[in-house]
């Protein structure tokens, strides 16, 4: 551990870091399990909601045009975003994974090294991703649903300012995931929603004022986004952190960040399969009923993505409490904190769900779609909300080995979902049943997917209790253990 009292980082001394890093340690291990998981899950929420925003913000004002080609268009471009994301999502869960469980053994300098070149080689990311989308934008497009020269056009107006923004995107990742590792999941929150304001803010402005038609809903999420990274940056810089992003602390050693990437690969498979499958059902959707339908199954995917951004974001505000938890051998309040966040992120999804079911024709309409298409969304969507309670137990287990270092397990669970099952449905269903088939695929992969995860969920417990039990014991005859690190295990005491 650094032992340099007086140096200043980023406006603070060694011992005021400490002394952060003494009372957010006490919070994660010590707060009631409830308390700490609601007061980080819901900011978390927030923030993955205003996520889902930005494209379903753009989709709305959009569709104010009136014309199916131009929803269309960016509806495709979700697949686009889907890649940046699953970019980001790798190094942001990856190092944020490794950060909580750092942490929670008390070593923040690790925790700085892994952060930095988190932080460095998503930049770098970022830039490959631009240089490569303009290199290739026509074919890119084509590739993700473009079905005529119409909704070709739009979609290349609409994608070059996503390019722009995906180096910014990438570090953004990074640096919300570190905070949420940390437990500073109300600093994130901030970014994301000060984010979300100027887009919502910036897209009417942009459409209509300036007449750049879906060009300004493009500008508008671009810096929408550079001014998130800002704010997100400016946390770090100002000192209100526990880990720092530091030039001199960024690795030299391959071997950093391939327990990043490594790490984050569950992640990266999530995403990059959300991105097929929305090429996939683009294709279908285009197929079975053209420019309707298309735009029909553009808007539900967003909408459900506003509903996954919900048991996503309790998950991702579970992972710093296992981390910190399980580091430091509270086996207790991780079983704790497993079944509340599962019981309360199942209830919030079942809540969700018979809303949308409800009000689904009510939703299509506000997107000012065809009556072909609003038909063709409304049974989509009732359908989808029927498995949408059944989402967070796939997730749970998956970020819950991911956060312990299982990647095995946890890629398995990351791919079953849509690589398993979500795939296969898309191919199969719609030649069977046509446009039917189209709509059905989300329901039928997500209940084979909460099937497939009960084993993994079964297995996790037991882990549990062998690891209590093989602490426990080794406790009672003096020696050290640690199942995840092979290292020692020290209760440190700051320096007290």
């Amino acid at each position: 551990m650094i032992n340099e009292t007086h140096e200043k980082e980023g406006g603070q001394s060694e011992e005021q870091v400490r002394a952060l890093e003494r009372k957010q340690f006490e919070r994660m291990t010590k707060t009631p399990i409830a308390k700490l998981i609601i007061s980080l899950g819901i900011p978390t929420t927030l923030s993955m909601m205003v996520t889902s925003l930005y494209n379903l913000a753009d989709t709305y004002f959009v569709s104010l045009i009136g014309n199916d080609s131009v929803t269309a268009a960016v509806s495709n471009l979700l697949a686009l975003m889907s890649i940046i994301q699953a970019i980001g999502f790798t190094y942001g869960m990856g190092s944020g994974s490794l950060i909580s469980r750092l942490l929670g053994k008390r070593d923040r300098e690790e925790a700085d090294k892994t952060a930095s070149s988190a932080f460095a080689i998503a930049c770098v990311s970022g830039l490959l991703v631009l240089l490569f989308g303009f290199l290739f934008l026509s074919p890119l497009m084509k590739l993700f649903g473009a079905a005529n020269e119409a909704v070709l056009g739009y979609s290349k107006a609409y994608a070059p300012y996503i390019l722009i923004a995906a180096p910014f995107m990438c570090m953004s990742f990074v640096m919300n995931n570190v905070l949420r590792a940390e437990g500073k999941a109300v600093l994130s929150m901030i970014g994301l929603v000060v984010g979300a304001l100027v887009n919502v803010g910036l897209d009417p402005l942009c459409i209509f004022v300036f007449d750049m038609g879906i060009a300004g809903a493009g500008l508008a999420t671009c810096i929408s986004q550079i001014i998130s990274f800002c704010v997100l940056l400016f946390m770090f810089l100002s000192g209100k952190t526990v880990v720092r992003l530091r030039i001199k602390s960024v690795a030299r050693k391959f071997a950093t960040y391939w327990e990043i990437i490594s790490t984050g690969l569950p992640s990266f498979w999530r995403q990059i399969l959300a991105s097929l499958c929305t090429v996939f059902l683009n294709q279908a959707a285009a197929t079975y009923g053209g420019d309707a339908a298309q735009a029909a199954l553009g808007v539900v995917q967003k909408v459900f993505m506003l509903a996954f951004s919900l048991s996503l974001g309790i998950g991702q505000g579970y992972q710093p409490v296992l981390g910190y938890n399980y580091s430091s051998k509270r086996f207790a309040r991780v079983r704790s904190a497993y079944l509340f966040t599962l019981g309360f992120s199942s209830c919030v999804m079942l809540v969700f769900a018979t809303v949308c079911a409800v009000f689904a024709p009510v939703l299509m309409h506000w997107f000012s779609l065809s009556e072909n298409a609003t038909q063709i969304g409304t049974l989509t969507l009732r359908l989808q909300c029927i498995a949408m309670p059944l989402l967070p137990l796939n997730f749970m287990a998956s970020v819950s080995y991911q956060t312990l270092g299982k990647k095995v397990s946890a890629s398995v669970l990351s791919v079953s979902r849509q690589g398993l099952f979500y795939i296969p449905s898309v191919l199969v269903l719609p030649r069977v049943l046509e446009l039917l088939g189209v709509q059905s695929c989300q329901m039928v992969s997500d209940i084979l997917a909460f099937v497939f995860a009960i084993p993994f969920t079964i297995s996790f417990f037991r882990m549990l209790k062998r690891d209590e039990v093989a602490y426990e014991k080794a406790k009672a005859e003096g020696q050290a253990f640690d199942e995840v690190e092979n290292v020692s295990y020290k209760e440190e005491n700051f320096g007290e």
